[in-house]
């Protein structure tokens, strides 16, 4: 039986392409630090949690003599965070290379199933040989991932008894905002503690929300956007043939619309739904079901009873009166739940949140579906909060949209027909083999973190920039954690975050969507990307998103 796919064969051969001052010897490599920073905002309060790291200027690596360069053994750990993103293989083969460039006698180690490792001493030791099977290639599972997150006293200490006891010097956590927080958080116990370790954090999550000026995109989004915008391309034509179903498709973005904000770039459906112009002209739920109701008569009119509509995961939150009653409800069974888990039947369980929510809450949760309701008591991740991902809201929206339609029919206000299928496109897009933009942006990721660490720096995160250039060109360096952040309520308490980057309504990438969007509502100008390409004219095979092109056009 085979073990690796004829791809998969092919891919191990690709050599991804470093920005042109990581190829130098590392002795000619010098940081070049910038102004101390701030934070998004919380200043004063962050600048106290984070005694030890806050403030610290961004840093960008150039040519020049470093003879003060650490050229000491190191020995590393890296641990994957969260949900999967493809490229992760490929930031481990980076630090790997990294490190071996610098000294033969380096080691890097792996930290098995997530964060969890580090707590449990679960690891193991990176060889070439260990990796030589998965460069290029998609998931984590060459040490699997976890979302356990270290933030107890116990937690802390297990943790930094694991990383001493095995000599330890740096900690590479790649993973999201919040995996990344807890980085910075671990960064600065260890400096409080006066132990010896740096720790550094990668961008990694699919869903886009984990940029700024100095992290320009996170790692994965390039792959799982053109992953799910073949699939919504093959139904664009599906539908375009078929003449006679209304699809809506659900796609991953919990907390931003970025995923459908790329996908309608690359397909242009009839309907993309974005959760922040939601959010920022206060529409209820009902409204939006009468903007998609509205494109459905408009094409219904000219005998069209089908098109495409696009939906974010995390749209139901971005609606201002169920964005209400989810935060409330984070803080209240957060503080009841004790209570609650006290509550065996669902129907109790229900009647006792009734009871403690605002009347006005109470009823607009009464209002939805059973199964919503369910979701909303029951469902929670880690964190305490309300599991929005697995909330069906494009089969809500079906069922709402049936309704109206209905009711429009018997009073002849609607003379068309609707039918309905509904999607989600979710895991689909995690684990892919990385695109080449990916595979080539992952490792020079994992590569700069090896300098970042080898230059005693810590509570920074990886940056590599000028993405929409040849990989050459790129600008490597590293961005302090603290500068992303701000402060949030977590389960009723007040925690220091990195911010999500939300869809800018006024950003160009919004704005040309906007421009497009009416004439794609009538017309049937679907668009049929296919899929990934890895080898043929760089024109196909390099080329970056849509929303990184028109982020970057703007700037620069």
């Amino acid at each position: 039986m085979d073990k690796l796919s004829e791809l998969q064969k092919l891919r191990l051969d690709f050599k991804p392409v470093l920005p042109s001052i990581l190829k130098s010897p590392f002795s000619s490599i010098k940081p070049k630090a910038g102004k101390p920073t701030s934070s998004i905002s919380d200043a004063a309060k962050l600048k106290e949690i984070f005694k030890y790291n806050f403030g610290k200027p961004v840093v960008t690596f150039a040519k020049g003599k470093n003879p003060s360069l650490n050229k000491k053994i190191l020995k590393v750990g890296v641990v994957l965070s969260g949900g999967q993103a493809a490229g992760g293989h490929n930031v481990i083969a980076g630090l790997f290379d990294g490190l071996k460039k610098a000294n033969k006698n380096n080691k890097l180690i792996g930290f098995l199933g997530g964060p969890s490792g580090i707590i449990d001493g679960k690891m193991v030791e990176i060889t070439e040989k260990f990796i030589a099977g998965y460069r290029n290639t998609g998931g984590f599972d060459i040490i699997q991932s976890g979302r356990t997150k270290i933030e107890t006293p116990e937690q802390f200490e297990k943790s930094k008894r694991t990383i001493l006891s095995n000599k330890i010097d740096a900690l590479v956590i790649v993973g999201g905002d919040d995996s990344n927080t807890n980085g910075a958080m671990l960064a600065e116990y260890f400096a409080a503690q006066k132990a010896p370790v740096q720790v550094i954090g990668v961008p990694k999550t699919i869903d886009g929300d984990l940029k700024n000026d100095m992290v320009e995109t996170s790692f994965g989004f390039d792959t799982a956007t053109k992953i799910y915008s073949e699939l919504v391309g093959n139904i664009c034509r599906d539908v375009n043939s078929a003449r006679k179903y209304w699809h809506f498709i659900r796609l991953m973005g919990r907390s931003a619309s970025h995923i459908t904000l790329e996908v309608a770039f690359q397909t242009q459906p009839n309907i993309a739904l974005i959760g922040e112009e939601v959010l920022e002209r206060k529409m209820t739920l009902s409204q939006v079901v009468d903007t998609i109701v509205e494109t459905i008569l408009e094409r219904a009119d000219e005998g069209k009873n089908f098109g495409v509509c696009l939906v974010p995961e995390g749209l139901i939150e971005f609606i201002p009166e169920i964005k209400e009653l989810i935060k409330k409800l984070n803080d209240l069974l957060a503080t009841h739940e004790q209570q609650l888990r006290a509550i065996e039947q669902i129907h109790a369980k229900k009647d006792y949140v009734y009871k403690i929510l605002e009347p006005r809450l109470a009823e607009l949760m009464k209002s939805l579906p059973a199964a919503i309701e369910n979701q909303l008591i029951l469902d929670r991740d880690p964190h305490g909060n309300v599991m929005v991902s697995q909330i069906e809201t494009e089969k809500l929206l079906v069922e709402m949209v049936e309704k109206k339609l209905r009711d429009m029919k018997k009073e002849g206000a609607f003379k068309g027909k609707f039918a309905s299928i509904t999607h989600f496109f979710g895991y689909e897009g995690r684990c892919g083999f990385p695109t080449n933009f990916d595979a080539n942006y992952c490792y020079a990721l994992g590569y700069n973190a090896v300098l970042l660490i080898a230059n005693g720096m810590t509570g920074y995160m990886s940056s590599v920039r000028g993405l929409t250039k040849a990989p050459a060109q790129w600008i490597a360096g590293g961005v302090p954690l603290t500068m992303m952040m701000n402060i949030e309520r977590r389960k009723g308490e007040d925690k220091p975050v990195i911010q999500k980057a939300l869809v800018e309504l006024d950003g160009k990438p919004f704005k040309a969507w906007s421009a497009m969007r009416k004439k794609l509502a009538l017309e049937d100008n679907y668009l049929f990307p296919g899929p990934i390409q890895y080898y043929g004219p760089a024109s196909v095979v390099d080329a970056t998103t849509k929303t990184l092109r028109y982020e970057r056009t703007a700037k620069e």
